[in-house]
């Protein structure tokens, strides 16, 4: 006799929904994953992105308070050089030595060139990597500058955060398999995240990401990066407050009508000092290239140099440790006087070169907050000292060299400005800072490329100042884009070899870049891939490359980021 097999019993309500709602997560997912994050998805994905780019910047923060107090065993970072002089010198010298060691350590082993990573590899992997940027060396750089800030380094938590959070971007868009216009979108969210989370200041972070990252203001990409800079936001003012980062004593008043020469000769001596910044850091880090190849000092001691130096300086002036913010507010709030001022600029101008240039980390963001309210506050004691009757407050200059000097090295004007005013919490001076900000970006833009991001990126041959025409060349390998020599309208071998004899050809790991020069120069109409072998050795050719083809892959590509800029 059969067994009796029992029919299936029926599923009740509740199973038959969970049954549904996990099937249409499963779908949900196969379809982001293949087709891309619809409209709604996406601006979801933008607010998980704020959030986790808000808790990475959070924690950051709360990371270098915690060391710096170990360190120095300071009960507020904002007071520390008040710390820093209770200690004994070898402790200053020791501190900052130590943290470039392990600095240089952490370095050595996990990138490949011993170099921080920061904003300006951020631009570049939204320019020309799909908005993706290195993940490994991205969290040893993060690593890195979290013990350069906590251990006597100056420089700013800016550059660091923001690379951590395109970190976190890029690991979301290889989750989902973002295209590149859906890579950089995602990218500038977690940026505009990140600023806003460090500095309570949510429009200056969206707009950042649009003005120094993404480099357009296209209206698909204003949506979800608003909406991650608001994330950002919420978790700073729930961790400090809804409270300003810069407490001014009073409302600055101005003189609109006497008063706006002077903060047009404040725009331009604030862009011939946000100048000298910058080519102090390309001249010194040129310096410690020079020496280490001199010396032969392995790259991983570099920075503990580097502290040594900021140590033996601390040891006179702690001002230079760290961020500076303290520094910053006491400009602001009109606590130095001139000399002061002067002094605590020209050393912190060198404090940041040698910490740049001792490839300790941080960012340049800060530092030039507080250099540019330095010089401010001296140029606003010279102005009311000589014309004391139409002069306003000496702290109404620092704001707007604090805003000049930061715009200028950050090519921002537009960010900077609004940075400066959600910082401080005074939106009634804005005709000031806005005059500073344009003499002093102007100034500056014209003397370096643009700033100092894409001059650090300039340096190292990728020429993202000019606009897209000058780097999308260098996108397209050679190999990618030749016809082979089974291709129905290749060249002719005759001609090939014929080209080859007047040493009009190309490698296949070349770009367009390296190409077309030698297409106008010999006007031909296609150049022999070669890979050239050892003496005897008869070149191996892989095709040829036609300078039509070259041209058309151009054009594809301009015009493909005109749409996404315009779209």
């Amino acid at each position: 006799m059969a067994e009796h097999i029992p029919p299936d019993r029926p599923k009740g309500f509740a199973s038959q929904q969970l049954d549904e709602a996990l099937m249409a997560c499963r779908d949900g997912w196969r379809l982001l994953r293949h087709k891309g994050p619809s409209q709604l998805q996406f601006w979801f994905i933008a607010l998980l992105i704020g959030i986790g780019a808000g808790f990475a910047a959070l924690f950051f923060r709360k990371g270098i308070e915690w060391l710096q107090g170990v360190l120095y065993d300071a009960k507020d970072i904002r007071e520390l050089q008040e710390f820093v002089t209770d200690l004994e010198w070898y402790w200053i010298v020791l501190i900052p030595i130590t943290g470039g060691l392990i600095t240089g350590i952490i370095l050595h082993l996990f990138t490949d060139d011993g170099r921080v990573r920061s904003v300006a590899d951020v631009i570049e992997g939204a320019a020309m990597n799909n908005g993706r940027v290195e993940k490994r060396a991205g969290l040893a750089s993060a690593a890195a500058s979290l013990i350069t800030l906590s251990s006597g380094g100056s420089s700013g938590r800016e550059g660091p955060v923001v690379h951590l959070a395109a970190v976190i971007s890029s690991w979301a868009c290889g989750l989902i398999k973002a295209d590149g216009i859906t890579g950089r979108d995602l990218l500038g969210c977690a940026v505009a995240a990140a600023v806003s989370a460090s500095f309570n200041a949510p429009i200056a972070g969206a707009l950042f990401a649009l003005e120094v990252v993404l480099r357009h203001f296209a209206i698909h990409a204003f949506a979800p990066i608003v909406i991650a800079s608001a994330a950002g936001t919420v978790i700073n003012r729930l961790a400090f407050g809804d409270v300003t980062e810069f407490a001014l004593p009073e409302a600055n008043t101005l003189d609109f009508y006497v008063e706006l020469p002077a903060f047009l000769i404040l725009g331009i001596v604030c862009g011939l000092v946000a100048v000298a910044l910058m080519r102090a850091i390309f001249w010194t880090d040129d310096l410690g290239t020079y020496v280490q190849r001199q010396t032969g000092m392995p790259r991983w001691l570099r920075p503990a140099c580097a502290g040594a130096l900021l140590g033996l300086m601390a040891i006179w002036f702690p001002h230079i440790i760290g961020v500076g913010y303290g520094t910053t507010s006491a400009a602001l709030t009109g606590e130095l006087i001139l000399y002061e001022a002067v002094i605590f600029a020209v050393l912190k101008v060198a404090a940041v070169a040698i910490t740049m240039a001792g490839r300790m980390g941080g960012g340049v963001f800060s530092p030039s907050l507080m250099v540019g309210a330095l010089t401010g506050l001296a140029f606003g004691g010279i102005a009311t000292g000589l014309l004391p009757d139409i002069s306003g407050s000496e702290t109404l200059y620092a704001l707007a060299g604090m805003g000049a000097v930061a715009a200028a090295v950050l090519g921002a004007p537009i960010s900077t400005t609004l940075i400066v005013f959600e910082l401080t919490g005074d939106w009634q001076t804005g005709l000031a800072v806005m005059v500073a900000v344009s003499l002093s970006t102007a100034i500056a833009g014209g003397l370096v490329d643009r700033s100092f991001f894409l001059t650090q990126l300039e340096r190292r041959g990728t020429h993202l100042a000019a606009g897209p025409q000058a780097y999308l060349l260098s996108m397209f390998r050679v190999a990618n884009v030749m016809r082979k020599g089974d291709h129905p309208e290749g060249a002719d071998d005759d001609a090939i070899w014929d080209a080859i004899a007047q040493g009009h050809f190309i490698g296949p790991n070349a770009t367009l870049e390296d190409a077309m020069p030698i297409f106008e120069r010999t006007n031909r109409a296609f150049l022999p891939v070669v890979s050239v072998g050892d003496e005897g050795v008869p070149p191996e050719i892989h095709g040829a490359l036609f300078q039509v083809d070259a041209l058309k892959q151009y054009n594809r590509a301009l015009a493909a980021t005109a749409a996404e800029e315009h779209s």
